[in-house]
Formats: C-alpha cells, structure tokens, sequence
C-alpha cells in the first residue's frame, strides 16, 4: 500500500471547494507518457494552477502503474525545481470500469480515482460506486462518479449515443453514493470526432463546422439541485482547427474533426463545474508538430529531435487552457 502524501500529491477536496467558490475550473490533463508529462508540468509551474494528472486504464496499461506511481512523485519533484514552491498536483484514475480497478489504483497511490458505472442501470451505478467511495475514503482518496451517458470514442471508452444527466436524479445518486464529485453529460463527447456533420451547421464564412451548443439549462438545474457540489465535465477538448489542419497538411487525415467552442468551456468554468477534462488536444498538439518536424526534416531519426517540438506545442496549449479557457492560473501559487 502506497499513500500518495507520500509521493506529495494531493486529493481533489480542496482545490474543487475553492474552484466552485472562485468561479474558475481546474484542468484535468490526459498523459501517456514522460512528453506530455513534462509539458504539463511546466504549463502548471509557470501558471501556478493546481492540475489534475489523468490516467485512463489504457494509459496506465501502456505505461506500467509501477512507472507512473514515480512519474508521479517525479513531476512534484520537477514543479518544485521550476520554482513551483508548494505544487498542488491530484494523479487521477479516468474511466474507471470497476472495484479493483479503482482499487489498484488506491492502493499505488492515486489521490483521485474515477468510477464510471454510468452504462449501468441507476440503482447498480449507485452500489459499486459507494463501494468504491468507501474503500478510497479510508485512504482519503476522492472519488468522481458519472451520471449520464456521453457519446464518442476515447480510449476504451465508447458510447454511440449520449444520453444527458437528468436532474431529478442527481440529489439522490451524490447522497446514497456519497461520491465526491459528479460527471455530467450536456452534450460533450469523446475523441476528436465529437458530432457528425449532420449534428453541425456550416460556417458560411470559413466552411467550417460550428457544433450544437452544450445544454447548459440541464447544468443550471443541476445546480440548483445540488449547490456547491462539484460537477465534472468530460470530453471537452476544443479540437483546434489549427493542429486538424497541421495534422492534414503533413500527411494526416482528420475530416469533420470538431470540438468544444472555448466560449462554451469558459462560460461552464464560471459555473459550479470544477474539473474540465481534456486529452484530444493534446493528442492534436504533438502529432501535428511531429508530423511537421518529420515532413521538414526527413533526414531526421532521433526521437529527441521531434518530440522536443511536439512538448513545445502541449505546453503551450496547456497555457492557453489554464489561462483562457479555465481561469487557474494563479491559484496555487
């Protein structure tokens, strides 16, 4: 057993409380590997924003849970030598698909861990997430729940229809679960395909897809069911044009690839929506900058030579999230 307080991370409890009460949300990165890792970290050192490490159960088989647990305790090490005095940094299990899972991730010392059971009927949902809730809890380990259903692909986690959160049901579900903190759908979605052009209208301007808008009157009611919980958002990466569009320059094919507006991710941030979760962009990021590094420079074969480019181009869109996306900089300074 491994407590992540050893490691210095910190559980999600406080910074959600602060982020509800300061109108802003923190940013939950999706990482695979040492790359965006550091990336990420020098985005949260330099912006001072608390930050949330994700893993999802592929990430974590992809990079061994033994290597991550150091990782982990490596990247509070690397905030502090940025100049990062006290790092407010959560390692969170994303999508997790049951107890043990959860349980593992508990035991090697994540200080979040998620369960999804939002496939599962209402009653089961709330079972396996309160036996999750009360094994993490010993350890003081917070535990994120999902009501509701978001369509996409991302990982292994796969639904072709979203069915949104309903209200009526969420005062119920946090109280009997006693989960920490409630994933949503209100129209957000996984992977860089998030709607079909049929679900979009046309840009007459640029030609490009403009998507639904998010069903901010389901969030506003949840709400004011639940005031001051913290509520979760998955699938909001932006999918920005400009990375589709180095991507499909360099070789890539990435049609009707489309995000979330940041307008929209801006006004949620404001609302009692404290975690924001984001992974395609990043993916975007580094492949497009590897894809042009390569197409410029053919004689090129050390992994160091695209990848340092590829980091450039997370950390900066890390920034650009947390400063004008989300509103964390400065919050843990």
């Amino acid at each position: 057993m491994i407590s992540y307080k050893e490691l210095g991370l910190v559980n999600t409890r406080e910074m959600f409380a602060k982020a509800v009460k300061g109108g802003y949300a923190i940013p939950a990165f999706n990482f695979n590997n040492m790359e965006q890792l550091q990336a990420i970290i020098m985005a949260a050192a330099e912006t001072k924003s608390p930050v949330i490490l994700q893993v999802s159960k592929g990430a974590r088989n992809y990079a061994n849970q033994t290597l991550l647990r150091y990782m982990a305790e490596g990247a509070v090490a690397y905030a502090k030598e940025l100049g990062w005095e006290n790092p407010q940094i959560v390692l969170h299990l994303d999508h997790g698909d049951s107890f043990e899972t959860c349980k593992s991730c508990v035991d090697f010392g994540f200080s979040s861990v998620m369960i999804d059971a939002s496939a599962l009927p209402f009653e089961e949902n709330i079972a396996l997430t309160k036996k999750v809730v009360e094994y993490a809890h010993q350890f003081d380990v917070t535990v994120e729940a999902e009501l509701g259903v978001l369509a996409g692909v991302e990982d292994e986690v796969s639904a072709a229809e979203s069915h949104y959160t309903k209200p009526e049901e969420v005062i119920e579900f946090a109280t009997r679960s006693g989960c920490d903190s409630l994933a949503i759908s209100i129209g957000t979605s996984h992977g860089a395909y998030k709607f079909t052009p049929e679900q979009c209208t046309v840009d007459p301007k640029t030609g490009r897809l403009i998507p639904p808008p998010l069903a901010f009157d389901v969030l506003h009611e949840i709400e004011k069911k639940l005031p001051g919980f913290p509520i979760v958002l998955h699938g909001s990466s932006s999918v920005p044009q400009e990375y589709v569009d180095m991507c499909n320059q360099y070789g890539g094919s990435l049609p009707n690839a489309v995000g979330i507006p940041e307008e929209q991710l801006r006004e949620a941030a404001k609302s009692a929506v404290c975690k924001i979760n984001i992974d395609s962009d990043s993916r975007l990021a580094m492949t497009g900058a590897i894809r042009k590094h390569l197409a410029e420079n053919p004689s090129h074969f050390d992994p160091r030579q695209y990848l340092k480019p590829a980091r450039e181009a997370m950390k900066a869109m890390y920034i650009h999230k947390i400063v004008n996306v989300l509103g964390s900089d400065g919050k843990a300074a």
